[in-house]
């Protein structure tokens, strides 16, 4: 089982967001229940049923339903796009591909009563799914313990390499790092640091201290809410009180509490001149929800943004709009799903030669070396299962979209873990290493 990190900080923080979360019933697609004989063993791969007959079954889990659900909605839909696709041109060695689709509802006991029934009863081949770290932590026992596959497609903390989970969001030197270097060259030293209280922030905050530590930046405060709390009040008084003459605020809030956020800082005259904003969280989906009035000229940092000029962008807008609808946006992580399906497709195809499509073993090491035309540019899974991705920084402009002002001219590999902090400095993860006690955790 991969080590975790923080094992103990993510009970901590996690805490005061499951208080608040709602235990709802699954929006899910009708499936028949199963024989529990006929389920995998635990520790084992998913049985062949999953791929029976002319269909190829696969789960979704994100939340429909709670504070995330502003957020993982439009992820559902693109990667719903992307099995559609797949479907049209033919499906996977002859095999369609059946989604079934589960709510996580904003819980994270949910995400992983959720996730044990995909694989055990619905007898899925893989799951796509999670945005919040909470969910994912919540879930990753489930995958290890059945020897199972989750595609996760959000930026996160980093700090983990498990063998039974791809990254297709980026790592912290592909997203967090770079906009903290970019900030400090073009906005200032001075920072405050909001997240949400759980994992991600907390870890993402721990990054950004050592980073600004270590190139002359100053963390002049830090305050957390509990996820989906409103009351920002008192944190927007904080940032008044450290940065009184104004400064960087580094925003690693989710969900509904950046509507309230946004909305009072411009209302406490924190204006984007003198406080310039760096989200992590907050996409072109969020910008309509929150209102771009009071986004413009903040900034976010993704690998993807709806404005990228590439032909693949365009005819991913496209589609993703004949589909959905003409006033519809897309983002980095919905991009990111779209990316998850389709590398799965095809390692699940390469692995066709050697075995089958449910052979999860041998479909996880088809998927390393696997590259393809993304939206957003040429993406390459690589053997620590996180993927290289190009590093953009956006300002929200009159239209809600982003105008990119700032992309490294090639995409970044992954560094899962992390490198200023202290207790992971040297420690690398490859999951094609022979000779190591932990191919996800090892020193260099």
């Amino acid at each position: 089982m991969t080590r975790l990190f923080g094992r103990r900080k993510f009970m901590v923080y996690g805490s005061a967001a499951l208080g608040a979360s709602m235990l709802l019933k699954a929006c899910a697609s009708p499936s028949a229940p199963t024989d529990p004989a006929a389920s995998p063993a635990e520790g084992s791969p998913a049985a062949s049923p999953a791929a029976s007959g002319d269909t190829i079954k696969v789960g979704i889990l994100h939340s429909l339903s709670g504070t995330m659900a502003i957020s993982e909605k439009s992820v559902v839909d693109s990667t719903q796009l992307a099995i559609d696709e797949i479907n049209t041109a033919g499906g996977i060695m002859g095999k369609q591909i059946q989604a079934i689709v589960e709510d996580g509802a904003s819980d994270w006991p949910t995400f992983a009563e959720k996730a044990k029934k995909l694989i055990e009863q619905d007898e899925v081949v893989v799951v796509f799914g999670c945005w919040t770290s909470a969910s994912r932590k919540a879930v990753l026992p489930v995958f290890e313990e059945k020897n199972h596959m989750l595609y996760y497609p959000v930026q996160y903390e980093g700090q983990e390499c498990s063998k039974n989970i791809f990254y297709t969001g980026a790592a912290p030197n592909q997203q967090i790092e770079p906009s903290v270097d970019w900030l400090l060259e073009n906005k200032g030293k001075d920072f405050f640091l909001v997240g949400s209280d759980y994992v991600f922030p907390r870890t993402a905050n721990t990054i950004i201290k050592a980073q600004l530590a270590a190139k002359g930046g100053k963390t002049l405060g830090e305050d957390y809410l509990p996820l989906g709390n409103t009351e920002v009040a008192p944190i927007i008084a904080k940032i008044k009180a450290a940065l009184p003459n104004g400064g960087v605020i580094y925003n690693t809030l989710n969900g509904d509490s950046n509507v309230a956020f946004f909305k009072q800082m411009q209302g406490a005259g924190l204006t984007a001149e003198k406080y310039p904003t760096m989200s992590v969280s907050v996409a072109e989906e969020e910008v309509q929800a929150i209102g771009k009035e009071y986004l413009l000229k903040q900034y976010a940092a993704w690998n993807y943004f709806m404005t990228v000029e590439t032909p693949e962008n365009k005819k991913f807008v496209d589609a993703f709009k004949a589909k959905f609808g003409e006033s519809r946006v897309t983002n980095d992580p919905m991009e990111a799903g779209y990316i998850s399906v389709n590398i799965w497709k095809q390692a699940v195809e390469k692995a066709g030669g050697a075995g089958t499509p449910t052979d999860l073993e041998k479909v996880r090491e088809a998927a390393y070396g696997q590259e393809f035309a993304a939206p957003e540019g040429p993406v390459k899974m690589l053997p620590n299962h996180h993927i290289s991705k190009t590093v953009r920084i956006g300002e929200v402009r009159d239209d809600g979209l982003f105008e990119i002002v700032y992309s490294t001219p090639a995409p970044v590999d992954p560094i899962p873990w992390n490198q200023y902090v202290t207790e992971t400095k040297g420690f690398s993860c490859d999951w094609t290493k022979t000779g190591v006690d932990n191919p996800g955790k090892f020193k260099t």
